[in-house]
């Protein structure tokens, strides 16, 4: 039996939630709920949609508020939660309160496509509209090598490396690109490498944009080592993505920044927060959209670039200058090549300033603050070099070749890029007949080293 009585106005809940998990205050709207569900005093919190909303929120560090139904007796609730880290403890502010008809199961109509939430289904999972995990069932960690609470906060690929399928497309985006649910995606498990299927819809938020996933992942009985090299993307695909994603995500963009910059007036700085966090998202989408169309690009058997006359030099001092502001921002200087410094090199001008671009964007993002990246120009006698080199964390030898395949990223929980953009610079470095490595080790930073034919006519 609630303890409320929708009759009522509906109560707003708070409490303080301890480094352990458990209420050390609460009001008793919100102690009865957490009773009602099995908790008790000391304990950690027993509802599992407000446990897993405290953990995110205490380990994005970030003010979390969302939605979630919860079952209550007989009857389910429909709750709205916030999550505010407060030093060790995080404060819960639960309101709404709406009883509403429990759930119950149906049988799909003859010859529907099976339920997502089948019996045939191992374990679920849930992410925001920047595909960032916020729900994966507790039970499947253990049985299948996954710490569940840790991938929380983390990207969807932290869990899943996927895969194309038969006919060379990525199904999750063809669904965000049409909002229409994502059937049969090949995936590989991170902690095993077994092969899954995934299997998800499309959650909408109040005005029918994009708010994430809600799916369900399958282990695949006859599991058989991938193919060598998988399907590329097809054209007629990455372009109706581009088409489909860019304007909608450019305009929630610009609404996010106008919000953030209070540009039409004072609004509550949690709201500003979320603007900024909103307007981040939906960049980095932008920039997988990028990706993709270059991904695409890139994997035809016929892609090919015409060398041209250019200046290392110059295009390094270019890439540098595009990043001095985010450099600035993360109190990160970066040294470029002297302005009368000229290099002789053969290549693509733009992809080669794309290259470099990424490899001066990633130095900046893993710098620490008070930090400086390098870049510096060097030729030989057949070759043209470029070095970014940083004071980050480094990368270990067992991962240096990892980072150039697609989707993979060293550490999938750090904020970054979405695990193409090393894959698709080294494709771009070898297609104009150079190369693209590194030279790393841990608590060494990094140094990114690219490689082009000398101009010997400019020598």
């Amino acid at each position: 039996m609630s303890l409320f009585d929708p009759s009522t106005e509906s109560p707003i809940a708070h409490g303080i939630v301890a480094p352990n998990g458990s209420l050390s205050f609460a009001d008793p709207a919100l102690i009865a709920l957490n009773q009602r569900a099995g908790g008790m005093r000391g304990a950690p919190l027993a509802v599992p949609q407000l446990a897993t909303i405290v953990r995110l929120a205490r380990r994005l560090g970030i003010v979390v508020s969302r939605g979630v139904v919860v079952a209550d007796d007989e009857a389910d609730v429909d709750l709205w939660v916030r999550a505010q880290p407060d030093g060790e403890n995080v404060r819960l502010t639960v309101s709404g309160w709406r009883e509403i008809a429990a759930w119950r199961p149906t049988r799909p109509a003859p010859g529907a496509p099976d339920d997502f939430l089948g019996s045939d289904t191992d374990w679920r999972w849930e992410t925001d509209a920047a595909l960032r995990l916020t729900f994966v069932t507790l039970d499947a960690g253990p049985k299948h090598g996954f710490d569940a609470f840790a991938l929380l906060g983390q990207p969807l690929t932290a869990m899943f490396a996927l895969d194309t399928g038969t006919d060379g497309t990525l199904p999750i985006l063809d669904s965000l690109a049409r909002r229409r649910p994502m059937t049969a995606q090949p995936a590989r498990l991170r902690s095993s490498g077994r092969a899954v299927t995934l299997t998800a819809t499309v959650r909408h938020d109040a005005s029918g944009d994009f708010a994430g996933f809600v799916g369900t992942a399958r282990m695949v009985v006859d599991d058989v080592a991938p193919p060598a090299e998988t399907a590329t993307l097809s054209p007629t695909f990455t372009s109706g993505l581009d088409k489909a994603l860019r304007i909608p995500l450019a305009r929630i963009v610009a609404n996010a920044d106008s919000i953030n910059a209070q540009s039409d007036g004072p609004v509550q700085g949690d709201y500003a927060d979320y603007a900024a966090d909103i307007a981040s998202a939906g960049r980095h989408l932008l920039e997988l959209v990028d990706d993709l169309v270059d991904l695409q690009a890139v994997e035809r058997p016929d892609f090919t670039l015409l060398p041209e006359p250019i200046d290392l030099a110059d295009v390094a001092r270019r890439a540098a200058g595009l990043l001095s502001v985010r450099a600035a921002n993360a109190d990160v200087t970066i040294a470029r090549p002297p302005v009368d410094m000229r290099v002789a090199a053969l290549g693509d001008f733009r992809r080669v300033l794309q290259i470099l671009v990424n490899l001066v964007g990633n130095a900046v993002r893993y710098s620490p603050r008070g930090a400086q990246v390098i870049v510096t120009v060097t030729r030989t006698e057949s070759h043209a070099v470029v070095v970014v080199a940083d004071k980050g964390k480094g990368v270990a030898p067992e991962d240096q070749a990892r980072i150039f395949e697609k989707f993979e990223r060293v550490d999938p929980s750090e904020a970054g890029g979405n695990g193409l953009g090393l894959y698709i610079a080294r494709r771009l470095a070898r297609a104009m007949q150079g190369d693209l490595t590194i030279e790393s080790a841990p608590g060494e930073g990094a140094r990114f080293v690219l490689t082009l034919p000398a101009d010997s006519a400019r020598h």
